[in-house]
C-alpha cells in the first residue's frame, strides 16, 4: 500500500516560501506536487521543497521537479540523494541534505 502524499506550504525562518512533502510522490499524485509548486509565487530566494520525509519518488515526481528547476531548491534525506544524483537533478538544483552535520566553520 502506498503512503499518501501530504503537501504543506509555509515559510522558512527568513520568510522564504517552503513546501513540505510527506509520503510518496508517484504518477498518481505528481500533479498535486506540480500544482502546489505552481501556486507559490516565484521568489528570491527560490521555493524550498522539503523532501526529507518523502519515502518514494518516481520519474513522474522527478519530471515535475526538473520542469521547475529554475525556481526551486531541495531539502532531502540520504534516501533520495542517489536518485537525485543519477537523474542529474542534483547538478542543476541546490540540494541540502538534512542528514549532514551542521556547518561548524566560522
Amino acid at each position: 500500500m502506498t503512503t499518501a502524499l501530504v503537501l504543506t506550504p509555509g515559510h522558512g525562518p527568513d520568510g522564504s516560501p517552503v513546501l513540505r512533502a510527506v509520503g510518496e510522490i508517484d504518477l498518481d499524485n505528481a500533479h498535486e506536487l506540480a500544482a502546489a509548486i505552481d501556486r507559490t509565487p516565484e521568489s528570491d530566494p527560490p521555493l524550498t521543497i522539503d523532501l526529507s520525509a518523502v519515502e518514494y519518488l518516481d520519474s513522474a515526481g522527478l519530471t515535475v521537479l526538473f520542469a521547475r528547476a529554475d525556481r526551486i531548491r531541495l531539502v532531502t534525506s540520504r534516501l533520495l540523494n542517489p536518485l537525485l544524483a543519477v537523474s542529474g537533478l542534483a547538478r542543476i538544483v541546490t540540494v541540502h541534505n538534512v542528514d549532514d552535520p551542521p556547518d561548524t566553520c566560522g
